[in-house]
């Protein structure tokens, strides 16, 4: 008998202090209620971040135009240079040669139209005194008309000889840093192979990539301008370095790639920043931040949240005071406390703001006793 008062008592005890929406005596006092806010649209400045490589905007990969010996190496990784700086010095001997030789050909077919100038004019005049033929005339002009032609192509020759005996001495197309050595004095090099890499560093390019669904954004969006011109008044981008701290100079998205790529669904677009110090390095890694301007979205506190498995819910709350979950979808407001939700929440809907894990469906959230619901 005692122990069934005991459990009548502890039932009765329990009953009382349950609260169900639609049920329960309003008179009672109630735990606190859970804070609740309603939904409205703002403005808002959304950072949107991408994964960037840094590359000089005249990096110049530095390759022989002719093959021989590698006999000096001018330059030092990492050391600045002039545009005109000279980088290497390829054995000399064999085009200097060849120079000479073409020199000595010039000369001689220079002779040779002199020659051939004296023999048509001599028989020009003995054709004008009726000794000599039409036949022997032209014979004359076609000779000297020869020797012009091969004293063009001995000219010629020196030219690319000269040429050649320049490609020997390889200076620097622009001013820049050098990148690494991979060759020392006395290596045979030819075309195509690497010397060294100049970056170009007074201009950096951030290379990163947005979705097609971005880049749909930017050249669908309302209004008579083009694509291009949209593109131009884009808002000036920031860099955030690999270790976290911040470029101090804005940079623009100056360029993006004709195509998408089907691999991967996303287009690469260029970000150019001013590197007046030298500061920023040619293949480093960073994050180029755009500061998107949204208008007239919802922004919720990350606390008014639940994430439950693959689906993000939120408790709405009725006229009855209870709590209702809604799923909803959201992107990153970039502040870290907040989210913007794209879809399942209107403006004038009143959500739980926080605690929002501790609520339970149907569960009511406002008491009549509290000040939240007055």
């Amino acid at each position: 008998m005692i122990r069934r008062n005991l459990l009548g008592c502890c039932m009765c005890a329990g009953l009382a202090m349950l609260v169900a929406c639609g049920g329960g005596d309003e008179s009672q006092t109630y735990p606190a209620s859970f804070e609740t806010i309603t939904v409205k649209t703002q403005d808002l400045v959304v950072p949107f971040e991408y994964s960037a490589t840094l590359v000089g905007k005249n990096d110049v990969s530095i390759t022989p135009q002719c093959t021989g010996q590698l006999m000096k190496v001018c330059v030092i990784e990492g050391q600045r240079v002039s545009a005109g700086t000279v980088l290497f010095v390829i054995d000399q001997r064999d085009a200097q040669l060849a120079v000479e030789t073409a020199a000595a050909n010039l000369t001689a077919a220079h002779a040779a139209v002199k020659t051939a100038q004296l023999e048509y004019d001599s028989n020009k005049n003995l054709h004008a005194q009726n000794i000599v033929s039409d036949y022997v005339v032209n014979s004359a002009l076609n000779n000297l008309n020869q020797a012009k032609a091969a004293e063009a192509q001995a000219r010629a020759a020196v030219d690319r000889a000269k040429v050649n005996l320049g490609y020997c001495t390889i200076t620097s197309p622009v001013s820049g840093i050098v990148g690494t050595l991979p060759v020392n004095p006395g290596d045979q090099v030819s075309p195509g192979v690497l010397l060294t890499t100049v970056s170009g560093t007074a201009e950096m390019k951030a290379k990163f990539s947005i979705t097609e669904d971005e880049l749909n954004n930017l050249a669908n969006a309302p209004g008579n301008e083009t694509f291009d011109q949209r593109m131009a008044k884009l808002n000036a981008v920031k860099l955030k370095l690999k270790d976290g701290s911040e470029y101090p100079i804005e940079g623009r998205i100056t360029s993006y790639a004709g195509a998408i790529d089907r691999a991967t669904g996303s287009v690469t677009c260029i970000a150019t920043f001013p590197n007046p110090d030298g500061k920023l390095f040619s293949g480093a890694q960073g994050t180029v931040v755009y500061p998107y301007k949204a208008s007239n979205v919802i922004v919720v506190p990350t606390s008014s949240i639940v994430r439950l498995q693959d689906k993000t819910l939120v408790y709405k709350v009725g006229a009855d005071s209870c709590a209702t979950s809604a799923i909803i979808t959201y992107e990153d407001a970039g502040n870290g406390k907040d989210v913007v939700v794209t879809s399942g929440l209107k403006p004038g809907d009143r959500i739980v703001g926080t605690g929002a894990n501790n609520v339970r469906e149907k569960q009511q959230v406002i008491f009549p006793s509290s000040p939240a619901n007055k």
